[in-house]
This record gives structure tokens, C-alpha cells and sequence, in this order.
């Protein structure tokens, strides 16, 4: 048992002075915190980010203190010029911190300007400055904690270990404690309180939606998936637009009503049998009847973005009909920590289910067959696929919108671009299977389409798709060469910084305007889904007029 002088003794540790390496390192990283990186951050996410920045970096400097006193060097404390190498350190620190607190709201401006954003406000960088210090403290004092836990149990140790030693394993025990605290009590707790949340809102039904009448859509009384069973991401999916009279009015040629098909994840049992499911209501529709098929695999909530859906409905003139698999009611980035092969099972099985009787069918009353999917649904989506497995019958093509950055053909492509192409725009051999493109255009190649048409639609600024784990201590490639329109010319690599700004950016991508960070425009889904599937009959005006359309509907 700890005695009161223990006590003590840990206490007053608590209120020990700074570490001037630790206050050198964590002011440098707050600094370079404050400049731009891809995504807008309002005050308070940069107050959090740069607290964070200030604790790691500090952190990193009582780290290299304590390898320094292990090693039995000198201390500078202990030398002559340690109090005055410590009182400037404080002065300059302070310095540094108001000469880039001045600068943060013009850094800002620079990535919010370039995406129409209105400038913030002349008082941010107090509050910024406030909300870091909290941050930072709590931090700090969670270190502390951490430190009193090792050195306590290192005097316990002591007397039975050498010291060097003694060290060692009380740090290993007391990150082991840390971490289960952490993962097992504030993390699980968390967890299932989200879950708990995200099954609930699921369940929510929109009372402005009715169950449709026709019996050709999903979730009818004729259907073979109830309207419950939908989910709540289902039924908005199923309700969306556009009608057949929506897409005749724009094109003035006869349409049809496009077909959409969603097995929400209550639908069956398990995987397999939503699978099932979802090809009798196929069958029951008439989808493989219709001229071009998609597989559309969602995010984690089961949401589809309507701006891609209707955009492809109106160029098909609604002879198209659209299949859909709930995998998940979680948010993305809780979806793959909670079962991160989950989803990709999921879309293996509808992908299977789908085509394996769509190769059963003649080959000249075939629809085309495409694959889809946003965010977590496209790299679902690509993983759906064994390339091997479909030589002989191929789907016709994918347009997978925002891939994350670990989608393995995306990488793989971006990795072996042509060396003259800047990584968020590449050029992978000579264009006839693999295409990207941005919010600048159509995508470019040398050569003509060959075989199945896969193009990727990124934006420059979208931190799902360009997010580098290895960040943290090396510069990412898209940052070598020419700047995107939408990425700030003041955009700089710092260690572990550039990890840690990135990683805000994830969590805040989808606030950024349309047509900028993982917010797709339906404008850009227009020319992605006219190039992936090189739908006729649609000439320069008329696709104004159906961007006009879309973007009047707020896509």
C-alpha cells in the first residue's frame, strides 16, 4: 500500500515544472498546427487539433529527456546556464505562439476562399488560443499521471531490479493499465453507446414517407422486403427521385421509372440470405430486363448519395434499375472498427448472388452490369470483386466516387501512375481501363476505352482518399509537384503534425461546400457516370440542362 509520503511525493510531482525540451518541441508543433492543411477547421477543432499538436509534441521532448537521463548524460538543469536556457526557452516559446496565432485566421481564409466559404472572424485566434491551453492541460496532466504511475511502481521495483530495468518494465506495465483503461472502459463504453444510438435512429420512420403504392418498388405490398425492413437509409433511397415524368420533362424522349432495389440489414437473417433476397426482388421487378444494372454499395449507415443515383437514373432515362445491400447502421469509421471485413462480405455476396445469374443470362439480352459506391461503399465495392474470378465474363464498369486511402485498386493504380501526373490526378498506363478524374472534367486518357471502364472520382482536397498513415514521419507524394485549385499553396509537411492535421480533416470531411473535400456534386457524377458508361444521345446542352436541374434540387 502507498504510504502518505508516497502520496506526497506524487502529488507534488504533478506541479513539477515544465520540461524545456518538452515546451521547445510542443510550441514548434503548435505553430505548425495553425497552418492549412486540405479541410476548413471552424476554432474550436483547431483549438482541440492544436492542443493535441502542443501535447505530442511535448510529449516527445519528455521522452527525449528521459533517453537522455537513462543514458546517464548530464542534465541541463544541473549546469550553469540551465535556469537561463530555461527562461528563454519561455520567452521565445511565448513569441512564437503570438506571431502564429496572428497568422492562423489568413491560413484559414487562403483554403476557405478557394472554396467559397465566408472568412472567420477576427477574434478566433483568442479563442483558439484558449481552447489549446485547455486541451493541452488535460493532456499534460494525464501524462503526469502516467509518469507518477512509473515512477511508483519503478521505487516498488526497485528494490528487487536494477534500475535501468526497473524502468523499462514499469513503463511496459503502466502502458498496459493506460491502455486498458482506455479500450476497455472509456472506448467499449463509448461504443455501445454509439451503437446504441445509430440502431435506434435506424429504426426512426419518416412519417413524411408512405410505403409506395407501385409494386414494382421495394418495400410495397407486393414486395418481398417490408417497408420496416428497409431501414432508414432504405426508404429514403427508395423514395428518391426521379420519376419517369421528371426525366421526360428534362429529356422530351420517352422514359421509363427506374427501378431501385434495398435489402435493409433487418431484411434477413444474415448475409447470405439478404443476398438471396435481394436477387428475387430482381427477378420479381424485372431488373435484369432493363438495359444497364448497377450494384451500389453504401456507406456504413446504409446511406446512397441521390446527387450519383439520380444523375445516372436521367442519363439512362430511368432504364436502369439500381441494387443495394445494408451491411451496417454505424457511421463509416465506426463500421470498420467494429468489423472491418464485414461490409466487404457483404458486397461480395450481393456482387456474387448478382452476377452469377446476370452471366446465366444470353449474352445479347444482358443489361450492362456497373458497380458503384462512395466513401467505405467503394472500397466495399472493389473488394467485391476477384478480377481472376470474372475474366471471362466481366462487368461493364465501376465508378467508384472517394475512395479511402487504403482501396487496394485505386493504390495501386496511383502508386504505378505515369511519373509526369501529380498523384491526385494520375494517369495509370495509357488511360484504356483506369481513369481519374477531379471536379476539373471528364476524366483523360491516351488511348480508348478497352474492356471494363473503372473511373475514380477525388477531389484534391478530400482527406478520406488522401489521408497518409505513414504521414507522421514522411511527406505524402500528392504534396510533391503542382497544387490543385482547392488545396492551399501554403499547405507544408511537418512531422507528426501533417498526421495529426489529417486526421482532424477525415473527421470534419463532409462539412466542407459541395464540390470540395468528400462532398461529391451531381455535376461531377454527370460526367463521371457519362464516361464510365458512354450513354448516347446526350450532347453538350442537353447536359447543362441536366446539371442545371440537379444542382436547382440542392445535389
Amino acid at each position: 500500500m502507498p504510504t502518505r509520503a508516497s502520496l506526497r511525493h506524487a502529488a507534488a510531482r504533478m506541479l513539477d515544472p515544465l520540461c524545456s525540451m518538452g515546451l521547445w518541441l510542443g510550441t514548434i508543433c503548435f505553430a505548425a498546427s495553425l497552418t492549412p492543411s486540405l479541410i476548413p477547421r471552424d476554432a474550436l477543432l483547431q483549438g482541440v487539433l492544436s492542443g493535441i499538436a502542443f501535447a505530442a509534441g511535448y510529449g516527445i521532448g519528455v521522452l527525449g529527456r528521459w533517453l537522455w537521463i537513462f543514458l546517464g548524460l548530464p542534465r541541463l538543469r544541473d549546469l550553469a546556464i540551465g535556469r537561463v536556457a530555461t527562461a528563454l526557452a519561455v520567452v521565445v516559446c511565448a513569441a512564437m505562439v503570438i506571431v502564429f496565432l496572428a497568422q492562423a485566421s489568413g491560413w484559414q481564409n487562403d483554403i476557405r476562399a478557394r472554396m467559397g466559404m465566408d472568412a472567420v472572424a477576427s477574434a478566433r485566434p483568442v479563442f483558439v488560443g484558449l481552447v489549446a491551453s485547455g486541451v493541452a492541460l488535460v493532456l499534460l496532466v494525464l501524462g503526469r499521471l502516467f509518469r507518477g504511475v512509473v515512477h511508483f511502481l519503478s521505487r516498488r521495483l526497485g528494490h528487487h531490479l536494477p534500475r535501468r530495468v526497473s524502468l523499462i518494465v514499469s513503463v511496459a506495465v503502466a502502458g498496459v493499465v493506460f491502455w486498458s483503461i482506455g479500450n476497455g472502459v472509456v472506448f467499449e463504453a463509448g461504443l455501445r453507446a454509439l451503437d446504441s444510438s445509430y440502431r435506434q435512429l435506424d429504426a426512426v420512420v419518416d412519417t413524411t414517407l408512405e410505403p409506395p403504392l407501385d409494386p414494382l418498388k421495394t418495400g410495397s405490398e407486393a414486395s418481398l422486403i417490408g417497408w420496416s425492413g428497409l431501414g432508414r437509409m432504405g426508404r429514403a433511397a427508395v423514395a428518391a427521385g426521379p420519376t419517369q415524368t421528371e426525366i421526360e420533362s428534362l429529356t422530351g424522349l420517352p422514359a421509363q421509372e427506374p427501378l431501385r432495389v434495398y435489402v435493409g440489414l433487418n431484411s434477413a437473417a444474415d448475409i447470405r440470405a439478404r443476398a438471396d433476397l435481394a436477387l428475387a426482388e430482381m427477378i420479381r421487378v424485372g431488373a435484369f430486363e432493363r438495359s444497364t444494372l448497377v450494384i451500389n454499395t453504401p456507406t456504413g449507415t446504409g446511406w446512397l448519395d441521390p446527387a450519383s443515383q439520380m444523375a445516372m437514373e436521367y442519363l439512362q432515362r430511368g432504364d436502369v434499375a439500381t441494387v443495394s445491400m445494408q451491411y451496417s447502421y454505424l457511421a463509416s469509421w465506426l463500421a470498420l472498427m467494429v468489423d472491418p471485413t464485414y461490409g466487404a462480405d457483404s458486397a461480395r455476396a450481393l456482387f456474387a448472388a448478382v452476377h452469377g445469374h446476370w452471366r446465366t443470362l444470353p449474352r445479347d439480352r444482358r443489361p450492362r452490369l456497373y458497380l458503384h459506391g462512395l466513401s467505405l461503399g467503394a472500397l466495399n465495392s472493389d473488394l467485391s470483386v476477384d478480377l481472376f474470378d470474372i475474366l471471362g465474363e466481366p462487368f461493364d464498369g465501376a465508378l467508384w466516387a472517394g475512395p479511402p486511402f487504403p482501396s487496394r485498386t485505386w493504390r495501386h493504380a496511383t502508386q504505378a501512375r505515369d511519373p509526369g501526373t501529380p498523384a491526385w490526378r494520375p494517369r495509370y498506363g495509357d488511360g484504356s481501363v483506369v481513369r481519374f478524374m477531379t471536379q476539373d472534367g471528364a476524366p483523360a486518357g491516351n488511348a480508348a476505352w478497352s474492356g471494363p471502364r473503372i473511373v475514380y472520382l477525388q477531389y484534391p482536397s478530400d482527406p478520406i482518399t488522401f489521408f497518409e498513415p505513414g504521414s507522421a514521419l514522411r511527406r505524402p507524394v500528392w504534396l510533391s509537384g503542382p497544387r490543385a485549385d482547392d488545396v492551399s499553396d501554403s499547405l507544408r509537411w511537418f512531422p507528426v503534425v501533417t498526421f495529426l492535421q489529417l486526421g482532424m480533416d477525415m473527421a470534419v470531411a463532409t462539412s466542407t461546400p459541395t464540390g470540395y473535400g468528400h462532398v461529391f456534386a451531381a455535376e461531377d457524377y454527370v460526367d463521371a457516370w457519362l464516361a464510365t458508361t458512354a450513354s448516347d444521345g446526350w450532347d453538350a446542352p442537353t447536359v447543362a440542362a441536366l446539371k442545371a436541374r440537379l444542382a436547382a434540387e440542392g445535389l
